[in-house]
Parts: C-alpha cells; sequence; structure tokens
C-alpha cells in the first residue's frame, strides 16, 4: 500500500492527513491545513473514500471542502453531516488496497476509532510515536472534558488484542510515521499511560 503524508510540512496546526493511493484512493481524516484539496490532486485525479479517526477540529476542518472536490464516500463513527457510511467496532473498510478492521478506541474522543490491517495501523490519536510529550509510544491527551485517562488506557489494551504482530506501519494522527515493531511502540505507550503521570503539565 502507497500511504502519502499530505500535511508533513504544514504551518498551521492541523492533524496527520494520510492519502493511501493504489486500487481505492482513500484519505485518513482530512485535517486543518488550507489547501489539502491540492495536496490530494497532486496523487491522484479521484478520491474514493475519507475515513474519520475521530471528529476534533484539527481532523474534520477540511472535510467539506474535499466533499466538495471529490464527493468520496464518507465514513465515521458518529454523526456528521458528511457521513455517508456509518461505521462501528469490529466493521472492515477497504482503504488503498488493503483491508482494515475498525476498532473503537475512545478515551480522547468518544467517537474515536483506530484502523488495523495485517500490515498497518492508522492509530489516530489514540496511540502515537512522539509527539513532543514522549518519544517511542505516547497516546492522546485526556486532560479535557469529556475525556478519560481510563478509558484510553481500555482501548488501547483492546488494539493490542486485536492487532496482527505482522504490522509493521503505523500512521498516527501527530508526530512522525513509523516503520518497525509497531506492536513495541504501542505497548511502550500503554506502560506510559498506565502509570497516571500527566502528559502535559496543567494535566
Amino acid at each position: 500500500m502507497e500511504v502519502h503524508h499530505l500535511t508533513e510540512d504544514a504551518e498551521t496546526f492541523t492533524c496527520n492527513v494520510y492519502l493511501a493511493v493504489d486500487d481505492r484512493p482513500t484519505l485518513i481524516d482530512a485535517g486543518a491545513m488550507e489547501g489539502i484539496v491540492d495536496e490530494i490532486r497532486h496523487h491522484t485525479d479521484g478520491l474514493e473514500a475519507v475515513v474519520m479517526t475521530h471528529q476534533h477540529g484539527d481532523h474534520v476542518a477540511q472535510l467539506e471542502a474535499v466533499v466538495e472536490a471529490f464527493d468520496p464516500e464518507v465514513y465515521a463513527y458518529a454523526d456528521h453531516p458528511m457521513r455517508t457510511h456509518a461505521i462501528d467496532d469490529g466493521d472492515t473498510v477497504v482503504i488503498g488496497d488493503e483491508e482494515f478492521e475498525v476498532v473503537y478506541t475512545p478515551g480522547h474522543a468518544d467517537d474515536h476509532v483506530s484502523l488495523v490491517s495485517e500490515s498497518s495501523l492508522f492509530s489516530g490519536d489514540v496511540v502515537v510515536h512522539d509527539d513532543g510529550a514522549f518519544d517511542y509510544g505516547s497516546f492522546g491527551r485526556t486532560d479535557m472534558a469529556g475525556q478519560s485517562r481510563e478509558r484510553l488506557i481500555e482501548s488501547i489494551q483492546d488494539l493490542l488484542e486485536r492487532m496482527p504482530d505482522t504490522v509493521e506501519h503505523m500512521y498516527a494522527g501527530h508526530g512522525g510515521v513509523f516503520h518497525g515493531d509497531v506492536r513495541d511502540v504501542v505497548e511502550t505507550a500503554l506502560e506510559r499511560a498506565e502509570k497516571r503521570a500527566p502528559k502535559y503539565p496543567d494535566e
């Protein structure tokens, strides 16, 4: 599966936006960076689907612009005016040329899902490789209203149970892309989250 990180050079705050091409061009999250439509067009003339990990502003701000430009199917756990397909835990969705299982992973957001195939993980904000707070295994913030560190820990545990050992590509909502032993990164994030230490000074 060929994946492009479209917001790698973004100058404004946004989540990471990934475009998987191959058989079924699919966008993972829409981000908040103006010009994302042009970035997509650098790699494909048509976009068949957008899959949302969750609906925080930095992940959905440009969704309307993407839908207007490409008229893709939009997959999301929670209701959204642009959603065309509801997804739930255990569902499958094709991204690029691979089939991914939907794993419901709340804690950072009530509608958060992660996407797992035999080779790759789109983890959204539940687990990231590096984000400025921790390197090699960090996790989504849980210090804001409606968030829960306890539920996030359960979500990471669920993700580990459902993730094949063959996963070697991790595309998180923030930080860098990681290629290697993804399970070890996720286990490290779980250990840090379980220590209950604050991720941010004011948490």
